[in-house]
């Protein structure tokens, strides 16, 4: 039945089926899972004459007469006198004339908005209005009434009329793809039950029930389809079985001028321990700015290499990649370890060289762009995949990297803290390490926000900074000035402190629009010292490592979300000395509680948290773009419990092979069947 076409429905012809298949429901079953937006409690509904001052309420009034008044141009007062059951007030719109066609004198209406007194005559201004019908039911009043996501041509009546209609139909005949045995455990409600009471609710706490029990269903769907996915290409592949000796791994240790922090004496730990095991290491390795996640790759490398296995290293930015291979070709160096960089921008003659040595296994170590997964990239023994900055790439572009090997470990680098509930939901497929700890004597960064009356004493400040020896970063959200945006440029801020501001410093500048030579020249003089102020786009937000930079301004920073400004604040105090970011904003958000998160917190992964219960997982670092599912129901972070319950059951389920149970078969395929629509 939930298969069957909408159209088939009473009330629905091929219009309205138009209109619904704007709203990506073509079946019944689409329909039912059209989830309201929101609710509206009208068992409780009130009087206007019974209002307090100031309160908001839902009431049921007949529209008696109308009046219209210009205020000023552009803006239209329309007043309709209005009379409920206990006595009469005005309810107030602006410019909506439309309205006195729409509810004429003798329209009984349900209003929602604010009540006001003036002169004792109760005023409500609506936010919020629908029409009864004299043969209304109960579906809109008496009751918690939903409220849908709609499009033109379709009210919220005839929407829950239909939904009604289709529940109706369908009566107990809903599939139950959840286990009796779960049901039964956590005291969930039937899916018959559920998806009568999301829509029509006869109370709040059956409403809870609910959401609790479809959220649970979709959560688990989602981490059972990782799992399973994980489980079935585990179980058909023989993975790579790395050399129990650790004598390579040891040595880069030794002749490293630092001590390994505890964090990351663990976390490699735990990647060796998976590399010598024969089914294919799959692990995200999280970490802060600065907790060094690099010497860690660095050793996973060294295990791979010392067994005959060669490793490649994906990244998304050249200025990136070859940030990485001076780095790690500066580690391996006493082991002899050659490193080779591949991007867009490689010589064809250097590239042909590099392709032969991938063929033939010269090369253990290469650090590259998206070109390390173009067909002509051959590798003879391919034993260990590296993809840093995991969100930037495609669920795609991943699988392609792996498909370089035979069944290759896979190790995720994220110098971007993900917070741990989008984790979770992201990279179920995966075991997740945590560097949880930062290099001893590394000192928080001073973090104020300022706005345009400190840039004088900003200006002096940098001066002072730069005397002393150091370095400075200005950030800059465009490149060029706008007229539709007010915020600065790095072209013209570039301009400006070269010639008027410090004339007597070296400027640099650096953007999206430079191509890769013109990026690594300025950004080689920057770390040399022959630049004293880089102005950048934020393309500085990743694989910048200048210790001797002291000083970050990021100009327009309430238009940066809170983790990127983290990311771009952790490109200073990276040396021995004192380092600031001043964000530099607009009057308006002196006092924005967001951007005051950064000025106390230091920890990424608090920051990260913050941002996202702001912008939702969608917007998170455009996770929608890159395998981050969405739910109809379901809100990460704030479902967090739910989500961790339901990856403990699917881990249940894959660990004790369930999938052949009856009870299990019909979950696991819609799991699987899910998982593959989404990321494939």
């Amino acid at each position: 039945m939930i298969n069957k076409r909408v159209s088939e429905l009473k009330h629905i012809g091929s219009k309205k089926a138009a209109l619904l298949n704007n709203l990506g429901i073509t079946t019944i079953g689409d329909l039912l899972w059209h989830i309201p937006r929101r609710y509206e409690d009208r068992s409780k509904l009130k009087e206007i004459t019974n209002a307090v001052n100031g309160e908001e309420i839902t009431t049921i009034v007949t529209i008696i007469s109308w009046e219209q008044k210009e205020i000023r141009p552009n803006l239209c007062l329309l007043k309709a006198f209005i009379q409920g059951k206990n006595g009469s007030g005005y309810a107030i719109w602006f410019n909506q004339s439309y309205l006195k066609r729409q509810l004429p004198a003798g329209t009984k209406v349900i209003l929602t908005g604010k009540v006001n007194f003036k002169d004792f005559i109760p005023q409500i201004q609506v936010t919020d209005y629908e029409i009864l019908g004299e043969k209304d039911n109960n579906l809109h009043k008496g009751r918690i009434v939903p409220f849908y996501q709609l499009t033109n041509g379709l009210t919220q009546r005839w929407f829950r009329a239909i939904i009604a209609q289709a529940l109706e139909l369908v009566g107990k005949d809903l599939p139950e793809i959840l286990p009796q045995s779960f049901c039964k455990k956590y005291r969930l409600l039937s899916k018959t039950e559920a998806l009568n009471y999301i829509h029509f609710p006869p109370n709040i706490t059956q409403l809870y029930q609910a959401q609790r029990r479809l959220k649970y269903e979709e959560l688990l769907i989602w981490e059972l389809g990782l799992n399973l996915r994980r489980t079935i290409y585990e179980n058909g592949v023989q993975g790579i079985a790395h050399i129990k000796d650790n004598y390579m791994v040891e040595k880069l240790i030794d002749n490293l001028s630092f001590s390994l922090t505890e964090a990351q004496k663990r976390v490699l730990g735990e990647i060796i321990n998976d590399m010598e095991k024969p089914t294919p290491m799959a692990r995200l390795l999280q970490g802060d700015v600065g907790s060094g996640k690099t010497i860690v790759a660095a050793g996973a490398i060294v295990k791979a290499v010392s067994g005959g296995w060669q490793t490649a290293l994906m990244v998304p930015t050249e200025v990136l990649a070859e940030q990485h291979r001076a780095t790690l070709e500066k580690l391996l160096l006493p082991l002899k370890i050659p490193v080779v960089s591949l991007t867009s921008n490689t010589p064809s003659n250097e590239r042909r060289i590099i392709l032969k040595k991938l063929a033939t296994g010269e090369l253990p170590v290469i650090v590259g762009t998206h070109a390390l997964i173009q067909d002509s990239v051959i590798f003879k023994s391919l034993g260990l995949a590296i993809i840093d900055e995991q969100h930037r790439f495609g669920v795609g572009q991943r699988a392609a990297l792996e498909a370089k090997g035979r069944c290759p470990d896979l190790l995720v680098l994220t110098a971007t803290p993900i917070p741990r509930t989008l984790a979770l939901t992201i990279y179920g497929d995966l075991d997740i390490s945590y560097l949880d700890e930062l290099p001893p004597g590394r000192k928080p960064v001073v973090t104020r926000i300022l706005t345009e009356t400190h840039r004088p004493k900003i200006y002096e400040f940098i001066r002072q900074e730069i005397k002393k020896g150091h370095q400075v970063y200005v950030i800059c959200p465009l490149i060029e000035d706008s007229e539709n945006i007010n915020a600065k440029a790095a072209i013209a801020m570039a301009k400006t402190l070269s010639e008027e501001i410090f004339p007597n410093f070296n400027v640099g500048l650096v953007h999206g629009r430079l191509n890769f030579k013109e990026k690594e020249t300025v950004m080689n003089d920057f770390r040399k010292g022959k630049i004293n102020i880089l102005v950048a786009t934020t393309v500085v937000e990743i694989g910048v490592d200048v210790p001797n930079a002291t000083v970050m301004l990021i100009e327009g920073a309430e238009r940066l979300g809170l983790a990127q400004l983290h990311q771009l604040r952790g490109r200073v105090g990276r040396g021995q000395s004192n380092a600031y970011c001043f964000l530099m904003v607009n009057d308006s958000s002196y006092n924005n509680k967001r951007l005051r998160i950064l000025t106390k917190s230091q920890d990424g992964f608090k920051i990260s948290e913050y941002d996202l219960r702001l912008r939702g997982p969608g917007e998170f670092y455009g996770t929608r773009q890159h395998g981050m599912p969405e739910f109809r129901l379901a809100k990460i972070p704030q479902d967090k419990r739910i989500l961790e319950q339901a990856k403990k059951d699917a881990l249940y389920i894959c660990q004790h092979k369930l999938w052949t149970s009856p009870e299990f078969q019909k979950l696991c395929q819609l799991s699987l069947e899910k998982i593959t629509n989404l990321t494939i």
